[in-house]
Formats: structure tokens, C-alpha cells, sequence
């Protein structure tokens, strides 16, 4: 797995136009909700491929991973989803939101 996570939105965006050209099947997760303590702010951006390379971040420690792992079946399937990370969640200690804070990213397919 490929990662970079310094990457603008709009090289993130870029990324996924390159990716898409190249003959990738590709995935979009763009953070549209945070609540609390967020480690990144409304409108971030992850890009990932069907092989699970990622670039961009939606958060941070394991939520890109619970994201990537998403985004792959959402390549396969074809249809977005909405995923919710919380402390208020059994998965928020799984995937280390342990700060407080809650953030709801939208997967979708880029076509």
C-alpha cells in the first residue's frame, strides 16, 4: 500500500483523475460531518484504488483503514455509503477516535 497524507484536496482530486485515467477503479471519501474534536476538518479528502493505494486523509490512525476497507467494496458494488466514526461507538475505540469527536465521511465511486 501506497499512502500520502500531506496531499491538498485538490491534489487529492488530481489523484483521483490520474488514477481513474490510468484504468484504476477508483473511491472518494470526503469527510462531510465532524462534531467534537475532529482531526480533520469538513471537505478532507481520501483517495483510494481497487488494490486498496490511498492518498489524502480523513482522519487519521485506523479510520483510514476502516475507510479503505469500505471504499474497496464500494468500488466492487458500485453504490456510496456513509460511514460514522464516534466515541459513542463500540468501533470508536477500535479505530482510536478516542478524543471526543465524531465524523461522518461519504464513500462514493469516481466514474
Amino acid at each position: 500500500m501506497t499512502h500520502n497524507i500531506q496531499s491538498s484536496a485538490t491534489d487529492v482530486l488530481g489523484t483521483a483523475e490520474e488514477w481513474r485515467r490510468s484504468g484504476r477503479q477508483v473511491a472518494l471519501a470526503t469527510v462531510v460531518e465532524t462534531w467534537g474534536s475532529a482531526p480533520r476538518p469538513v471537505g478532507s479528502h481520501l483517495v483510494i484504488d481497487e488494490e486498496g493505494n490511498f492518498e489524502g486523509s480523513v482522519s487519521g490512525g485506523c479510520v483510514e483503514g476502516a475507510v479503505v476497507s469500505e471504499a474497496i467494496d464500494v468500488i466492487e458494488s458500485g453504490k456510496p455509503t456513509t460511514l460514522e466514526f464516534g466515541v459513542a461507538d463500540e468501533t470508536a475505540w477500535r479505530v482510536g477516535l478516542s478524543c471526543g469527536g465524531r465524523i461522518s465521511v461519504y464513500v462514493e465511486p469516481v466514474s
